[in-house]
């Protein structure tokens, strides 16, 4: 029997009874359970080859894994030590060569061959034929058809890719909490709003501290940078921020990721090489609806060339505004979030402190429950974590006719030793084998301010959006109608479409139905009223043009980094880039690249367009609700069933064109962004 790091309850991971000491030695085991599994397997499909004997049986080692692995990748994430950490780091190049063993295994890749050949093949649905047309393309594309020598140098590739992208990860973690300033001087906060600056008080409290600790934690560094009227103060957290993880900057050289990223880039270099493709980004985009890097580039582009003149007349709105009303001759990157927050609340006269009353966590949460009740027809309810990792994660069940299909925790807020940033992990899949049935279950995560004082936790409009956009791919995961592992939720779905139903679900934050539905004042219990509404709504595309410009420069930088096959130098190609998307200098300081984790240490290298791509998409779809209306039922239901429920079943653009009925149309994107 295998000693499990973590054990289970109710079917479920119990969090509290990890072993960190275990972590290793279960799923090395686990692993070599697995590779002995897969020889029955092959010896067993030489006689009698079919779905069941074959691809079932390997989908049930790969849950089996999956579902180990899980909960201790999420805790890493969520309740960071080191001691947890190092014990993660050390099965990483395992589950790299576990991997890469099975994708350049010439057996499987016969077997799935031979399978697709089979006369069972004839009688298979769309999803096993899909199952079985992407199953033989991960095959080539891990080079099971190199020689030898070949692929055993790209197993040691993709082992060293899984070990710098976790340092990488690992840096850019460490070099944020590194770094706290304690403002023992209340005034120096002049501007912040009050429940961050009580939050600051907390933080500092809990080191034996008096005064305040700015941290750069998402919700203490954005509403310092937004609010704080002290202009030497955001310039100094500025610093402290763009320098992370680099050679420059407050810990310069401590968690340095300068070395991991050339290493990544050489490596990622060499796999596309060995594989036959022009430049990584080829090969990367082999598994998404782009269909090559220019492709990539040339989209942004043109999206570039559509937004950059208007977004040259907001900045010089914002450098006269800057200028007349706090004498500031040239704007520099740590006054624009304050600059623009400030002409946002004189042209529209809404801010963040007059919102954010309206939106307790809590009213919030209910009311995105109500609205995706009322389009799907499901009920969500809280209840009793059988486990839980800290006090602060909630726990629900979704039910469809009374009958449970799905299960997510909500962990909400910001801590220390908590991954920044905003997702949802899946901790179960949905899967169906004979009788069996395992329901799925997700993992969503925020970075909110926490409650204090008493007071409820108060989101801003952008964080609501956050939490509908992660819940969107909670549905996506949980609401799947499909059998099989390999497609059900969002796996199998092509990564530049996977963006589709988070953004999606966005939409809702802006519709007056709906908002009255996410609002009510944690003091009066008052919807947010049409005055404000109306306010938020004039003010939605205020700086739409410059933010489309920054993710396009972010974008293009990932993509031109990786069009190239000869070495780089990733600060040289973002002041390359910059040339063409900068709207004020960038700081002599901003090594932005060094804590990109999306592209090191996630899943966008050379995909980092796709919210822009997936944006077109879900903008489009969410087109057709205007046309018929926000919770017309008709449109929903086709919606649920084209796109939530079809998981990766369906190639993206066919399922698409199922639900519209026609290709993508970029007209919506940029009718909602004002730049039509």
């Amino acid at each position: 029997e295998i000693p499990m790091s973590v054990p289970e309850v109710e079917g479920l991971p119990q969090y509290e009874a990890l072993d960190v000491e275990k972590i290793q030695p279960s799923m090395e085991q686990l692993l070599d359970e697995g590779r002995k599994e897969i020889d029955i397997i092959l010896r067993k499909a030489g006689d009698e080859l079919s779905w069941k004997s074959f691809a079932e049986a390997l989908e049930e080692i790969d849950d089996r894994i999956t579902k180990t692995w899980s909960p201790i990748s999420h805790m890493n994430s969520v309740v960071n030590t080191d001691e947890l950490r190092d014990a993660h780091d050390a099965v990483l190049p395992e589950l790299s060569r576990f991997n890469m063993e099975l994708l350049q295994s010439r057996p499987l890749y016969d077997g799935w061959l031979n399978l697709k050949q089979s006369d069972e093949a004839n009688h298979f649905d769309s999803a096993q034929q899909k199952i079985v047309q992407d199953t033989l393309r991960d095959f080539e594309l891990a080079g099971v058809a190199l020689d030898e020598a070949s692929r055993t140098e790209l197993q040691e590739i993709q082992r060293k890719l899984s070990l710098l992208s976790s340092a990488f990860g690992n840096n850019a973690l460490k070099a944020t909490d590194a770094w706290s300033k304690l403002v023992t001087d209340r005034a120096e906060l002049d501007g912040i709003p009050d429940p961050n600056v009580a939050v600051a008080r907390e933080a500092a409290q809990a080191k034996g501290e008096e005064g305040w600790l700015l941290t750069l934690e998402m919700p203490s560094y954005t509403s310092a940078m937004q609010h704080a009227n002290s202009r030497e103060l955001r310039q100094e957290l500025h610093h402290a921020y763009m320098s992370r993880a680099s050679d420059v900057g407050p810990n310069a050289g401590e968690f340095d990721n300068s070395e991991n990223i050339a290493e990544i880039l050489e490596l990622r270099r060499r796999k596309a090489q060995l594989l036959g493709f022009d430049s990584f980004a080829d090969l990367s985009v082999e598994k998404k609806m782009a269909a090559s890097g220019a492709e990539v580039r040339d989209f942004q582009l043109d999206l570039l060339s559509r937004a950059l003149p208007r977004a040259k007349r907001e900045i010089e709105e914002l450098r006269e505004f800057a200028q007349s009303e706090y004498d500031i001759d040239e704007l520099q990157p740590w006054d624009l979030i304050y600059v623009r927050e400030r002409l946002k609340e004189r042209k529209y006269a809404v801010k963040d402190s007059e919102l954010k009353p309206y939106f307790p966590i809590d009213a919030v949460v209910s009311g995105m429950f109500r609205i995706v009740e009322q389009m799907y027809g499901i009920e969500i309810n809280e209840c009793d974590a059988p486990s839980r990792w800290h006090d602060d994660v909630r726990f629900y069940e979704i039910l469809r006719d009374d009958e449970r299909i799905a299960q997510f925790y909500l962990d909400a807020f910001s801590r220390p030793k908590k991954r920044s940033g905003a997702w949802m992990a899946d901790c179960r899949v949905r899967r169906e084998s004979g009788n069996f049935m395992q329901l799925p279950v997700a993992y969503l995560t925020c970075n909110f301010t926490p409650p204090v004082d008493g007071n409820p936790s108060l989101l801003t409009h952008s964080e609501v959006v956050t939490l509908f956009h992660e819940f969107g791919h909670g549905l996506h995961h949980m609401l799947t109608k499909q059998r099989y592992f390999a497609v059900s939720g969002i796996n199998g779905v092509a990564w530049d479409a996977v963006e589709l139903p988070s953004q999606f679900m966005e939409n809702w934050c802006w519709q007056a139905d709906s908002v009255a539905m996410i609002s009510s004042h944690y003091e009066t219990g008052e919807s947010l009223p049409q005055e404000l509404l109306d306010k938020l709504l004039a003010a939605k595309n205020f700086g739409s043009a410059t933010a489309m410009v920054r993710q396009l420069e972010f974008g293009l930088f990932d993509i031109v980094l990786h069009m190239s096959m000869n070495p780089v130098e990733p600060l040289d190609v973002l002041r390359e880039v910059r040339e063409q998307t900068a709207l004020v200098p960038s700081a002599e300081y901003d090594r932005f690249p060094m804590a990109f984790g999306h592209i090191f240490a996630g899943g966008y290298a050379a995909g980092y367009y796709s919210y822009l791509w997936a944006e077109v998409l879900s903008a489009d779809a969410f087109a057709a609700f205007e046309e018929e209306g926000l919770f017309e039922k008709n449109t929903a239901s086709k919606f649920l069933k084209e796109v939530l429920e079809v998981g990766g079943s369906v190639d993206a653009a066919k399922m698409f064109e199922n639900f519209r009925g026609r290709a993508p149309d970029p007209a919506a994107l940029l009718r909602h962004n004002g730049l039509n």
